[in-house]
């Protein structure tokens, strides 16, 4: 990566997805509370810490749901670091939260829900994309700024994350949930030169924990791996 342009400073701020939830019933969580990472999302979180707790990481915040506030946890604790509880990179909001999309059931096969797909655009079933965006971006800005010539972390989820990078990217936000790049405990780096951003860049972790399988699911279920004892997590 090229160095800094003359006269400008350098931050890194990490947009990091949360790890694997404890989620055997297949529900579609969304905001809602006591959903918990897996034994694995738990290791996952680890490898985080691992994998960056040597960085120059000055500034945390999260989202303040508890899969994101556990994924930090480690991170947190290796760089003596408080985290900051930000809603704006909460979830986005979806009317099928709630439903089931794992283990055999597909809410999208009920036709009562069908009135809800008519704009994939917007998307007519959620939140719409531009405020993702919005809120995303103003948070980036905020953790740039506290962080500024260092390195800040943002937890996230994947469709905040992944929304955000389009729009960065400069690329349409119509997209199939699949396709998107940002797998569990992933990482995209934004780069700034000032409040200019340079670059962008991706790694995963946390990758050899996650089943080839299971690489491309929208959102964790935690339903294929449950450790001894870890009970309802």
């Amino acid at each position: 990566m090229s160095a800094p342009a003359p006269g400008t400073t350098r931050t890194v701020v990490h947009l990091l997805r949360h790890g694997e939830v404890h989620n055997p019933r297949g529900v579609l969580y969304g905001r809602r509370d006591g959903f918990h990472l897996s034994t694995r999302g738990l290791a996952m979180a680890d490898k985080v810490a691992e994998a960056l707790g040597h960085r120059d990481i000055v500034h945390l915040r999260a989202s303040p749901l508890e899969r994101v506030q556990e994924t930090i946890a480690p991170l947190a604790a290796a760089r003596g670091l408080a985290v900051r509880t930000d809603e704006r990179v909460i979830e986005s909001g979806n009317v099928f939260e709630g439903e089931r999309f794992g283990n055999g059931h597909n809410a999208l096969k009920d036709p009562r829900t069908w009135r809800h797909l008519y704009n994939p655009w917007r998307p007519s079933w959620g939140e719409p994309y531009r405020l993702i965006v919005g809120r995303m971006m103003a948070a980036i800005h905020d953790a740039r700024r506290e962080a500024l010539g260092h390195e800040a972390v943002v937890v996230s989820h994947q469709l905040p994350i992944w929304t955000t990078r389009l729009h960065v990217e400069g690329r349409p936000f119509l997209h199939l949930p699949k396709n998107r790049r940002c797998t569990l405990c992933s990482v995209t780096s934004l780069h700034f030169d000032d409040e200019r951003l340079v670059t962008l860049t991706y790694s995963e972790p946390a990758a050899d924990l996650i089943p080839a399988a299971e690489r491309a699911q929208a959102f964790s279920s935690g339903g294929t791996y449950q450790a001894p004892g870890e009970g309802g997590r």
